[in-house]
This record gives C-alpha cells, structure tokens and sequence, in this order.
C-alpha cells in the first residue's frame, strides 16, 4: 500500500477538475485579451469563472484577481496595500506562513513599516486582546495579517473577530485563507476582511494558479506591471486553462463540502485515537486533536524522543507513507518548523504533520499508524 498523507501540502487533482480545463488545452487556445472571436471565447471563460468564485465567497466578482499562487496574493496584498495607502505599522503572528511573515519582514527591513507581532499561548492560541492593544498604542492606520488556519498545527483563528477588531480601528486586515477555501464556508460579507487568498491546489484544482479578493474600494497598486490584464491589477497573460480548474474546484469542494468535511473528520479522529493507542507518550502540536479548534484536515503530531526521529520523514517514505514535518515551502532547509520553535516545542521529540483530504480512507490511517509505530517499537522495517 502507498499512501499520501501531505494534502496540506498539495492535494491530487480532481477528475472532473481536468475534464473542464482540457478543452482550454486543446481547442480554445485563443489570447483573452485578443478582440477576435477566439479572444473572445477564452476571455468569456475568464469572466464566467470570476463570477462563480465571487459567487462562492459572497463577493463582487470585480472584487476577485487571478494570480499565480496563494503566496503572489500575499504579497500582492501586503505590498500593495502598504506602500498604496502608506501604512507604517504592520501586525501579524510569528506563526503565519513565510508567504506573510518574509514579505512583512522585507517590508521592515527596507524602511516601510514599523512591525509588531501578535502574542501567542503555549499551543499557538493568538492573545485578540493583545491585538487589539497594538492597534489602540500606534497611530496612523495599520495593515494587519493573520491567517484563518495554520498550514503546520492547524490551528483555527476567529477571523470574524479579528475583522470586527480592525474594523473598529480602522485597519486594513488580510487573511491567509489558503488551508480553509474550500474547506470552510468563507463569506466576505460576515468577515470583514479586506483581503481574502486562495491557491486552487490545496483543494483539488490545478498548481500554478490563486486568487485575492480585494474589498471594493481598497485601492492599491498592482504587484506585476506591464499589461493592462485583470482590470490593470495584475499584468501578464492570463492562466486560463488553470483560472477555469480553479473555479471548477472551487465549486466542487463547496457542494460536497459538509459531506467531505465529515469523512476527513472522521479519518481524523481515528488518527489520534489509534496514535495514542499504539505509541507511549505521543502528543500533539497546538491545538490540532481539538475538533472545535483545528482545521479538519491537518492533525501536527509530537512524537517521543528516539534515535528515530532524525530520520522519521524518511522511514516513513520507504515504507511508502508520504507526510512532512511542516510546511512544504520550507522543506528544503534545516532549520526546523519556525511554527513549533515559536510554540517552544522540545527539539528533541520528532514532529509530524499528517494532512488529509477527501480521497484517504481508513485503512489507509490503519497503515499509517502501524509503520509509524513499528518504529517505536523498533520493529525491522519493510523495505
């Protein structure tokens, strides 16, 4: 058996995902910004995918730009927002993704802003009094940015507060949504975010292609000039066939979104219960095993110190248990998880982040366990 537990990471493309983008691969190759009938055809696909996601989301479909990734949003946000409106302070966590944490950190360093950091508990849960402090002691309005979910621990933040709070300040708030659209019944109108961000790949659509939803009447500059694409917001010839799965992917997570959430839940569920049955001393990162607290699909494992856990990725992938330790825009490096150090998690106890999605299945979760325990019990591996 071969199992993929990394969907956090990126999930596999949906079916009936390719069968909507294949015929803009093959047969409707036309430029969108051309005026001839071709143009025309690609450019009404555009349109037509723009107002299902707006739809989606509670949003104007004016309000939605096509970019590359989740992280292009980011900092498309981030950048634009900043230097646009001339913010000078910028709030965020020390536990978002590098996609905000490195574009705000570069933001200070050349000179932009001030930036202060969110306090945090032992299990990543953010102080929203301490926020609201920050906002209260600078003057001037300030650009905040925390995520719905974490991509790591998969810890829920009350995004809807958040958006109350700054709104009452006056603050331009950004939300990393890229864990939870798709997940989540995401409306615009409830949270008061100024900007939303999805990445299609983290729920079965295609790699290589996101959104921002940019609240109407927060004017910023465009990240990417040179062409007057996406209403003069974000340059560059459009992504279609990838802008089309988007929309399809979009639209498929959210029809069956209560049934999948119940499943994957359900896989969930049966990871912490056979984990703990099976390995003295496991724990869990954040607050991941608690259902009304954490992201469904993510459980952030911490396991028992053992001359296993230096080599604990890699074991797992020979016997053919695909997971991470964090994220996967920072798995080329060796400075660990930036989330767990924050959270003062023992170095000496090996992590593991199991992430799911609609397409695991129990027995899958049986395997995955039983590989990982026959390690701790320092069982001869299956090579």
């Amino acid at each position: 058996m071969t199992v993929y537990f990394d969907n956090a990471a990126t999930t596999p493309l949906d079916p009936e995902v390719l069968d909507a983008m294949l015929p803009f691969m093959r047969d409707h190759f036309g430029n969108p910004s051309s005026i001839h009938g071709h143009g025309r055809q690609v450019r009404a696909a555009i349109e037509n995918a723009r107002k299902t996601i707006a739809h989606l989301i509670n949003a104007a479909p004016a309000e939605i730009v096509f970019t590359s990734c989740g992280t292009e949003a980011d900092n498309y946000a981030a950048f634009g927002s900043i230097r646009t409106l001339g913010l000078r302070h910028a709030i965020t966590s020390p536990l978002e993704h590098h996609a905000v944490l490195h574009t705000l950190q570069a933001l200070e360093k050349a000179g932009d802003i001030q930036l202060s950091y969110v306090r945090h508990d032992e299990q990543g849960r953010l102080d929203l009094g301490h926020l609201e402090d920050l906002l209260a002691s600078h003057q001037g309005r300030t650009f905040v940015s925390l995520m719905h979910a974490n991509n790591e621990i998969g810890n829920l933040n009350d995004i809807q507060t958040i958006g109350e709070v700054c709104q009452r300040h006056n603050a331009v708030f950004h939300t990393d949504t890229v864990q939870t659209m798709g997940h989540y019944q995401l409306d615009v109108q409830k949270i008061k975010t100024d900007f939303l961000v999805g990445s299609a790949h983290k729920f079965h659509g295609p790699k290589g292609v996101g959104f921002l939803y940019r609240r109407s009447g927060v004017l910023v500059d465009s990240l990417i000039h040179g062409g007057s694409q996406e209403r003069n917001q974000r340059a560059g010839t459009e992504n279609v066939y990838g802008i089309v799965g988007l929309a399809k992917a979009l639209e498929i997570a959210c029809r069956g979104m209560a049934e999948h959430q119940h499943h994957i839940q359900g896989l969930k569920d049966r990871f912490i219960q056979k984990l703990r049955a099976e390995i003295d001393g496991v724990a869990f990162n954040g607050t991941s095993a608690e259902a009304d607290h954490s992201l469904y699909t993510v459980l952030n494992v911490s396991l028992p110190p053992s001359d296993m856990n230096e080599m604990l990725l890699f074991n797992l992938d020979i016997n053919r248990v695909s997971v991470s330790g964090g994220s996967a825009c920072t798995s080329g490096a060796n400075a660990g998880s930036h989330v767990l150090h924050a959270l003062g998690a023992d170095q000496n106890r090996g992590a593991i982040r199991f992430s799911m999605s609609k397409y695991n299945t129990a027995e899958e979760v049986d395997y995955a366990v039983e590989q990982l325990a026959k390690m701790y019990r320092k069982e001869p591996l299956k090579i």
